[in-house]
């Protein structure tokens, strides 16, 4: 799939691919600054948080650099039927925006096809899972205090200006789940400046940063934070101890009551076979078994009932594996392996290429047979039927794949 905001971030940072990912601080500008209002607007913002249910802490509010409590920009809705859906409560979200506050909307690939196409063409670039939150802050509001996040991040500035400060880790590659708190921030500023529109940041994992509008008066700052969540060592270990279960060994209860001896004895099993299971799966096998187990995300259901299939589009986490073998084509995505005749290859790259298909284009290009194989890689749950509201999160950023 190539996506235009991929391509912008790339040239940008001066990256060729997602190798330099999570090893250094880097900064740049997207070349196509008209790409960051299509991407979304602060009204477009606005309107998607107006539109849906949303509690805390999915959708959060700050002002002062303090989390205001819920209650103060939501409100229950009651329906005919009394029944209560938490909203954002637009009048008071206004008025703590006239005064100066934050508010995030964490995951806007869930509600908005735009955000959702690019998070899956980040994910298919990268590798790792993906999601986007947005930051809109007006006038002299702060954001948060100098922290540090568990995952790397893109940051690319949609509107306005905010000053921002990044120091380096004070602790190298830190996790969620970790050995030391890790509280104490470094004294090494490796950045402080103002990020304007259309400049694109990257902070690897475990960088401390804050940003900010405070002495800057009237204005607003609006920035997707693209979160990336790469699999370590820990990750790895913790899919070989799922393998264990294989091994009776591994099965039998610990030793608590034995001898010295026994208990001894049984430790040296134990790492020995350990040591087997370690030596026989590489964190290659991991992160291939990864993508392929990956189960398919949320999507409109193929239902015959509404007509006939007539676009569709791989939505599958990563990019799908494809198998040539002589007679026949296996595909390995979304927890499943599906063969098909050879025949069906050129049908199977146009389908699984992350672009947009219109069958009766595609039909011309590679033979009827695609409409059949794209019916049973929708029902398959590998690609998903192309409604009017998916294709707009594609139109202008995604070529259409039988262009």
């Amino acid at each position: 799939m190539k996506h235009r905001l991929v391509s912008a971030v790339e040239e940008a940072l001066g990256w060729e691919g997602p190798g330099l990912l999570g090893k250094q601080f880097a900064r740049g500008g997207l070349g196509d600054i008209e790409l960051v209002g299509r991407m979304l607007t602060p009204q477009g913002l606005l309107d998607m948080v107006m539109r849906r249910s949303l509690a805390n802490p999915q959708f959060r509010c700050f002002r002062g650099g303090e989390e205001l409590h819920p209650k103060t920009y939501l409100s229950p809705q009651i329906s005919l039927r009394g029944q209560s859906i938490p909203m954002a409560d637009m009048r008071r979200l206004g008025s703590l925006l006239r005064e100066g506050a934050t508010i995030v909307l964490d995951q806007a690939n869930v509600f908005d096809p735009t955000m959702e196409v690019a998070c899956r063409a980040m994910q298919w670039w990268s590798r790792e899972n993906v999601q986007v939150n947005i930051y809109l802050t007006t006038n002299d509001a702060a954001g948060f205090d100098l922290h540090w996040d568990d995952h790397d991040v893109l940051i690319i500035q949609l509107a306005g200006e905010k000053d921002w400060e990044v120091r380096g880790a004070s602790r190298q590659v830190p996790l969620y789940r970790d050995a030391d708190r890790n509280n104490t921030p470094s004294d090494e500023v490796v950045w402080a400046g103002t990020m304007k529109t259309g400049d694109v940041m990257h902070i690897p994992r475990g960088y401390w940063h804050q940003a900010s509008r405070v002495g800057r008066g009237q204005g607003q700052s609006m920035h997707m934070t693209l979160g990336f969540a790469k699999r370590t060592g820990v990750n790895w270990l913790s899919w070989m101890a799922d393998w264990s279960r294989e091994s009776e060994l591994f099965r039998r209860d610990l030793d608590r009551w034995g001898t010295l001896e026994e208990r001894e004895g049984q430790q040296r099993e134990l790492a020995a076979a350990a040591a087997r299971i370690v030596a026989s799966r590489s964190p290659e096998d991991y992160l291939a078994a990864r993508e392929r187990e990956a189960i398919a995300p949320r999507h409109v259901p193929l239902l015959e009932v509404f007509g006939p299939l007539e676009a569709a589009v791989c939505i599958t986490d990563f990019p799908p594996a494809i198998e040539e073998n002589g007679k026949t084509v296996d595909v390995r995505a979304a927890g499943k392996k599906l063969t098909f005749a050879a025949k069906a290859l050129p049908a199977l790259r146009v389908l699984l290429s992350g672009q947009p298909v219109r069958l009766d284009e595609a039909a011309r290009l590679v033979g009827n047979e695609v409409e059949d194989v794209a019916k049973i890689l929708t029902e398959e749950e590998l690609c998903a039927s192309l409604t009017p509201e998916l294709f707009s999160g594609y139109t202008g950023l995604v070529t259409n794949a039988s262009c």
